[in-house]
Order: structure tokens, then sequence, then C-alpha cells
């Protein structure tokens, strides 16, 4: 999640005056990256989730749920009070969702997927930090494996299935530009 917090910021640093970038993150903050720390933290607090990570496939399921609604009531919001799509939370939320349907066959790479599709968010910004996030994601990868959090396999499964959700999102985003 500090991950999305970094492009949010440095997006609008580069988009927005400093009212402007608060009045767009504000929301996001108090919508989803608040609550659903809060909400892993108070199942790893009450024993729910062994972990931070929430490395357990089962453990895994109510937290997709939790994150899925946090960012659809997000995209309901800004879609009720600015009358917009935010692209870039449905496609996360799209790529939540395809993770959560792969969790029932493999424990794909959630640290992966969400850094890959982050490189995504910042090829639009500047080709220089889409390549800097990739290698950083590289590294995640690998940490992950070397951690025992994940298999190369479910790795790689992350890192697919981010590869076509942010294909698609590139896609979408350079049509509607």
């Amino acid at each position: 999640m500090n991950s999305l917090v970094i492009y949010f910021i440095i997006f609008s640093i580069r988009n927005f005056t400093l009212v402007e970038a608060a009045n767009n993150f504000l929301p996001i903050l108090l919508i989803t990256i608040i609550p659903i720390s809060s909400w892993i933290i108070y199942n790893v607090r009450t024993k729910k989730y062994t972990d931070i990570d929430v490395s357990d496939r089962k453990q895994r399921k109510s937290l997709y749920f939790f994150i899925e609604g946090a960012m659809i009531v997000y995209l309901f919001f800004v879609y009720l009070r600015y009358e917009r799509i935010d692209i870039v939370l449905l496609f996360l939320l799209i790529l939540f969702i395809v993770m959560q349907i792969s969790n029932y066959f493999i424990k794909s790479s959630m640290h992966m997927a969400f850094n890959l599709f982050i490189a995504a968010l910042f090829f639009t910004l500047s080709p220089l930090f889409g390549f800097v996030w990739l290698g950083l994601s590289i590294i995640i990868g690998l940490s992950r494996i070397i951690l025992k959090r994940h298999s190369p396999a479910e790795v790689l499964s992350g890192a697919l299935l981010a590869s076509i959700v942010s294909f698609i999102y590139l896609y979408v985003h350079i049509q509607f530009q």
C-alpha cells in the first residue's frame, strides 16, 4: 500500500497545487488506505490473520472482500462527488478481483502484482519512473521468494496477472489521452 501512496504523492506533485493534491488524496486516504490498513492490523491483533502480509490463502479471502469493498465505496464517492470514474482505482479493483479469483487456485503474490501495476502507473508519468519501479518490483518479487513467503510460481502468477491488467490499463489510458 505504501507504493500506492508514493505514486499518488508524486502524481499530485506533478499535476496539482497543494490544495488540489490534498482534495484528491484525502478521500483515497480516508476511504481506502486507512480502513484497509486498520482492517489488517485489527485482524492481526485479534489473531484472525497470522501476519501483516496475510500470507495464509484462506485468510486472504476476507482481506480481498474488504479491499474490494473499500475501493467500490471510493469509486462511488468519486462518481457521485465529481461525476467521473477514477480509472486508476477501477483497474486496481479489477486487479484485486482477478487476484481473488486466482487465490482459489494459487496464492499469487499480491506484493508482486500490486507493484507491477504501480510500475504501469509510473510509466504514465515518466518512462524513467516506470523503469525504476519495474526494477523495484522485480526486487520485491525476488525478496518474496527469498523470504519464503511465495514460491517462484506464485510470484510469476502475480506478475502475469498484473501484466495483463496493466497492459489493458495502459491501453485505456492512452485512448483517453
